[in-house]
Formats: structure tokens, C-alpha cells, sequence
């Protein structure tokens, strides 16, 4: 599958995306933003890109690859994914990252418009729902700006190191089909 915008495609994770899937889900900076507490192993990231059916409703789980596919080769500059699928409820949770030297350069919306649009579309999904860290402004605007509601704020839900960070949930729901 590719779905791709005026700047950018996503596509499902290839083998050759081990090693830069490796480096993000370890990098300890992430860990803080995507509830990790320790290191994956290269085996199970692998294991994971060669056994995934990249399919939302078989894995409960699609991650999609963000390409710049106007630079040639495509360069990718992040990922985005629906996690937690609950098929019946139809709702699934929605992260998103960027590499730092990409960051503020429009493409996690555009991502997240591609997303929202094929979640909503052909996927069927009734709502998406987002976490995000305090403090975590430029995310928190961006799902303001994508017409996610800020429904709670999870009070001292995250720990780090020596304190307790509180958490926003954000919900959009399909008007279009209930």
C-alpha cells in the first residue's frame, strides 16, 4: 500500500527499514514519548517488519513509513501509526514522529491528513484517539489544528527519571458515518 500527498508517501515498513527502525525505537529521547522502557533487539524489530501483515485488523497495528518521494532516492523522514485497534468499537489510537532535523516542515501534517482521510475512508474507523506528553506543544497544536478535541488530561501518568509527567488524550470522531 502507498498513499502519498504533494510531499510525501507512506508505505508499509520494507526490510530495509530495520536498521532505521532499530536506531528510532532505540534512541532514549523517544522512549519517553512512546511508553518504552528498554532497548528492542535488531531480531524482534526484524521480526516484526518480516512477520507483520501490515494489515490494521489482522495485527491491531499498521505503521506506515513517511518518504519524502520527491527526493530521489525517497528519502524517509519518519513514521506514523494506528495502534490498539478495537474492531468493535471501530477506534484506533494515532502517533506520529519525525526526525529531528525534519521537524516543522509540514510533514507530520501532511501524514496525518493521509491518515485521518484513509482511517476514516476505506478503513471504516469511527474515531482516533491521540496521547500526548505535557509539554509536547508543537504535537498537542498539531492534533488541535487536525480538529482533535482535547477530551482529559491524565494527571502525573507518565514517570521519568525523578518526576511524574501528566499526559493529554485527544479524541476525533468521524462525523460523516456513525
Amino acid at each position: 500500500m502507498m498513499i502519498r500527498s504533494e510531499n510525501i508517501s507512506l508505505r508499509a515498513p520494507e526490510p530495509t527499514d530495520i536498521d532505521l527502525l532499530y536506531q528510532w525505537e532505540n534512541d532514549p529521547e523517544m522512549w519517553q514519548v512512546s511508553n518504552t522502557l528498554t532497548p528492542y533487539s535488531r531480531f524482534a524489530i526484524e521480526q516484526y517488519v518480516l512477520n507483520s501483515a501490515n494489515d490494521l485488523y489482522s495485527d491491531r497495528q499498521l505503521r506506515l513509513m513517511i518518504d519524502l518521494h520527491k527526493d530521489d532516492p525517497p528519502k524517509t523522514v519518519g513514521c506514523i501509526d494506528l495502534f490498539d485497534l478495537d474492531p468493535g468499537h471501530r477506534r484506533a489510537g494515532i502517533g506520529i514522529m519525525i526526525v529531528s532535523g525534519e521537524r516543522g516542515k509540514g510533514f507530520a501534517s501532511e501524514a496525518l491528513d493521509l491518515v485521518i482521510a484513509h482511517a476514516f475512508g476505506p478503513l471504516g474507523l469511527h474515531q482516533l484517539y491521540a496521547n500526548v506528553i505535557a509539554g509536547n506543544e508543537k504535537s498537542l497544536n498539531l492534533f488541535k489544528r487536525k480538529h482533535f478535541t482535547l477530551i482529559g488530561v491524565k494527571r502525573e501518568w507518565l514517570r521519568n527519571e525523578n518526576s511524574w509527567t501528566d499526559e493529554y488524550m485527544l479524541q476525533l470522531i468521524n462525523q460523516k458515518h456513525c
